[in-house]
């Protein structure tokens, strides 16, 4: 299966040559599952850090097409009956028109048996549209697509024939953000819009999006997974 590299950091890599000169830097493999609650949109931007940098993070998406409370329950199945262990288990899904309650019983639930969520609310588009500007008011789902498509065109980096029309499942949509927003951009508006909320009222945290935290362990900027990337090297 392809494989998306994380790169250890310079100074990480200096400390374990000034410990133990003659010993090379081992490669730690790092598995990772995305259960998403979408079929297309969010497998088919996952799927994409397959292809990114150079390095040892096996990445593994399933689309289930199932709602948010099925997600939690799919991804707890898939990390407790596989004979393969993953350091990581993430499940993705959206607020949608969901139940409130049901909506922060889902997070719960996951939290407790040690899944991640990279939740959104509205919608996983939020994340799209922090690639171009910082977002803090309520948005609904559907206003996304009009505002990244303005986005995109208004960038000047879109070189199609035709004005840029978002298209929820395009298999591109990773390139597309990318190469006409800016991923840093997202992680620093995303993160930003979520220290605006304190509680678990998660239903409540409108725009918010942790789609940026499972991004930022893909792109091998996640302190913790480099902790424990530091400990396997030191067995």
């Amino acid at each position: 299966m392809p494989a998306n590299r994380i790169k250890l950091e310079p100074a990480l890599i200096r400390r374990y040559a000034r410990k133990e000169k003659r010993r090379k830097p081992r490669n730690i493999v790092v598995r990772i599952l995305i259960v998403c609650e979408g079929e297309k949109t969010e497998p088919n931007y996952f799927n994409a850090f397959r292809e990114i940098n150079q390095g040892t993070t096996i990445i593994e998406v399933e689309g289930c097409g199932m709602n948010t409370s099925s997600v939690v329950k799919k991804a707890i199945e898939l990390s407790e009956g596989s004979e393969q262990e993953y350091d990581r288990v993430w499940a993705v899904f959206d607020k949608d028109s969901f139940f409130s309650q049901r909506f922060n019983e889902a997070i719960a639930k996951a939290l407790q048996a040690g899944i991640d969520c990279a939740w959104s609310n509205e919608a996983f588009e939020l994340w799209f549209l922090y690639h171009f500007q910082y977002v803090d008011t309520e948005m609904h789902r559907t206003q996304y697509a009009d505002a990244i498509s303005k986005a995109v065109n208004k960038s000047g980096k879109y070189k199609g024939k035709i004005p840029y029309q978002y298209q929820k499942n395009a298999s591109d949509n990773y390139r597309i953000m990318t190469e006409c927003g800016s991923q840093e951009d997202a992680l620093r508006n995303a993160e930003r819009a979520t220290a605006n909320f304190s509680d678990e009222n998660y239903a409540a945290h409108n725009p918010c999006t942790m789609v940026y935290k499972l991004v930022r362990q893909l792109i091998g900027k996640d302190e913790e997974l480099l902790e424990e990337l530091k400990k396997k090297i030191d067995e």
